[in-house]
């Protein structure tokens, strides 16, 4: 009884069973996420994830929601790192990119949950947090007259849409990562001038 009283408790398991999902997903993608195979790999009971999760969906959601959350921490940092519009635009994107290219499978999944008619309000919120960031970057451009007038989100809709477009080539790797490299400042120069003045 105590062998299974130390096998059933694991610290902070709910971590430990997200960490563990995101690898198996980065190396088998979604359809090999299991509960049961979780708790095998992490050396708990198989009922013990239901503690944190009530089902495999369950867990697909906590997933994105961190990766959203890691996502939204990485272009604030960015997107801070610039006086003109343009350094700041630039830096949101370059990290954008980044992190699709390092989370293909992550983001893949953030952007096929979001849009479940099931997705928790948590995570319909935290993707659309994402728009907002692409709308206050344009905002402050805007502010100092560095962005042309006109409704923010209108301005916004086609930076990000470009963005994310060039993003999902980069990281299901259409493109080779020296067609990223150079491609980037293109897509980057493309988007300033359809922002400009």
């Amino acid at each position: 009884m105590a062998a299974m009283h130390r096998r059933y408790h694991h610290g902070d398991l709910r971590a430990a069973l997200l960490t563990r999902a995101e690898q198996t997903l980065r190396e088998k993608g979604p359809g090999a996420l299991s509960l049961r195979e979780l708790a095998r790999d992490l050396g708990v009971s198989h009922a013990a994830p239901s503690r944190h999760f009530k089902d495999k969906q369950a867990l697909l959601d906590a997933l994105a929601l961190a990766g959203f959350d890691r996502l939204h921490e990485t272009l604030a940092t960015y997107r801070e790192a610039g006086e003109t519009f343009a350094d700041r635009l630039g830096g949101f994107a370059r990290a954008y990119v980044d992190f699709a290219v390092a989370n293909a499978e992550l983001l893949d999944l953030m952007y096929t949950v979001k849009h479940d008619p099931a997705a928790s309000e948590a995570l319909i919120k935290a993707a659309q947090r994402l728009g907002a960031m692409t709308e206050e970057v344009v905002a402050e451009g805007q502010r100092d007259g560095e962005v042309r007038e006109g409704p923010v989100d209108g301005i916004a809709l086609p930076v990000f849409t470009t963005l994310h477009g060039f993003a999902s080539f980069a990281m299901s790797r259409v493109l080779s990562a020296e067609q990223v490299a150079s491609g980037l400042d293109a897509v980057i120069a493309y988007m300033l001038r359809g922002c400009a003045p």
